[in-house]
């Protein structure tokens, strides 16, 4: 019974697709010019770096947004040469910032975002249906904040974030003929963020900033198995009504690190570039904890380690925006993002890629309302997938593509 679950690490698609198959969408204006941060027009800025709002050139900001994401994987075994192609659906993250200046040299601030989440689904009889055959995620971020202008040119803020999550997550369980849905709608942590922004000259923008670890705590999870037979249950301590029983976790959120640099070649043409680092091999296992079921690999079987041997990775980002007309804007960009594991740890139920994206955008100003529209391709390059612990062979490809639009005030 053990090999239902040994090979599954239940709930790291959280995990890895925050480090590894992430989308960054958590500004238009940003995605345009490929997510580059050092960008302090409005509130858009407070996700990024919170000491952005004291440089924002009106009193009060408000801005809004949301996305179209669609993204496909195709798995080959090279052996069969069967292929099998998820079916996502249309994935929709959203944000919205408010940034207030209550005296001249203090601005405080909230940011909502959703910076995971999506919805992968492989067909019910493929070949990994006992590693997932569907898995949703869905995250939301809460950031109070607040930035102190110490010098005309040079500003810190800090920000405490909530975050919350749910995971839905079916797999085959061929041994009994049955499933296993692993859920969990109450998962929490908390963590902070804090950077500095300089403007030391009026034609450069430069942001520093860093976003705490956050350990999102599962304690009411439910794991629910689904046998041709209920008189299986009782031997595996589940309820013998439901299959179900319960389970807790940490799952480990890693640390990000980013510098931003903005520079105003001409009033009309400016270039942006951003480097993050994602902190990824505190990701090295994720343990699990049944209230009952003797399902686990450890000296008292209700535990559960799988390792997920996660590396540390970086993104490179370069972008720029011309101005057409004192109302027009024209946005491009382009970045690299770097999968935080190797072929070896290649996992289907979060496929992670190092991926190529080219993004570009238009956004429309007049007087106090801005309109943006942007859109980004991800080329993600294929994977010889060799993860002999889950006896996972093959080929992975992936492609994806986004679309988004966002609407700022400045009202005074």
């Amino acid at each position: 019974m053990k090999k239902i679950l040994v090979s599954t690490a239940l709930l790291a698609g959280v995990l890895s697709y925050a480090g590894g198959f992430r989308v960054s969408l958590q500004g238009v204006k940003q995605l345009a010019m490929a997510h580059t941060s050092a960008h302090a027009e409005d509130a858009s800025v407070a996700f990024f770096n919170p000491a952005g709002m004291s440089f924002i050139p009106s009193k009060l900001s408000i801005v809004a947004g949301g996305f179209g994401a669609s993204n496909k994987v195709t798995f080959q075994n090279l052996n069969t040469l069967q292929s099998t192609e998820t079916d996502n659906p249309m994935g929709t993250p959203l944000y919205a910032a408010v940034a207030y200046k209550p005296l001249e040299n203090l601005s405080v601030g909230f940011s909502f975002s959703t910076p995971f989440g999506s919805t992968i689904e492989w067909p019910g009889q493929w070949e990994g249906k006992e590693m997932v055959q569907k898995l949703e995620l869905k995250s939301f971020y809460f950031q109070p904040m607040v930035s102190v202008k110490l010098a005309p040119w040079m500003s810190f803020g800090a920000s405490y974030i909530y975050a919350k999550g749910k995971v839905d997550w079916d797999k085959a369980v061929t041994q009994f003929g049955g499933e296993l849905n692993i859920k969990d709608e109450k998962a929490s942590g908390s963590g902070y963020g804090f950077g500095f922004y300089f403007r030391p000259d009026p034609k450069l923008d430069v942001s520093i900033a860093y976003r705490s670890p956050i350990d999102m705590k599962a304690k009411k999870g439910t794991a629910t198995f689904k046998f041709p037979s209920a008189s299986i249950y009782p031997l595996l301590g589940l309820d013998p009504a439901t299959g179900q029983d319960k389970f807790t976790a940490t799952l480990p959120l890693v640390e990000e690190y980013t510098i931003g640099l903005t520079y105003k070649v001409t009033p009309k043409w400016l270039i942006s570039a951003d480097f993050n680092y994602h902190g990824w091999e505190r990701y090295s296992k994720l343990t699990l904890d049944f209230a009952s079921a003797p399902v686990g690999n450890q000296a008292d079987p209700t535990i559960l380690v799988s390792p997920k041997n996660f590396r540390n990775s970086k993104t490179f980002r370069l972008g720029t925006q011309y101005a057409f007309t004192d109302m027009i804007f024209g946005r491009l960009g382009a970045y690299y993002d770097e999968s935080p594991y190797t072929d070896d740890n290649f996992i289907p139920e979060t496929p992670s890629f190092n991926t190529y994206v080219i993004t570009g955008g238009v956004g429309f100003k007049l007087k106090q309302f801005g309109v943006d529209i942007a859109g980004g391709y991800a080329l993600p390059q294929a994977r010889d997938v060799k993860n002999a612990s889950l006896g996972f062979y093959g080929q992975a490809k992936a492609q994806a593509f986004y679309l988004g639009l966002g609407l700022s005030y400045n009202p005074f």
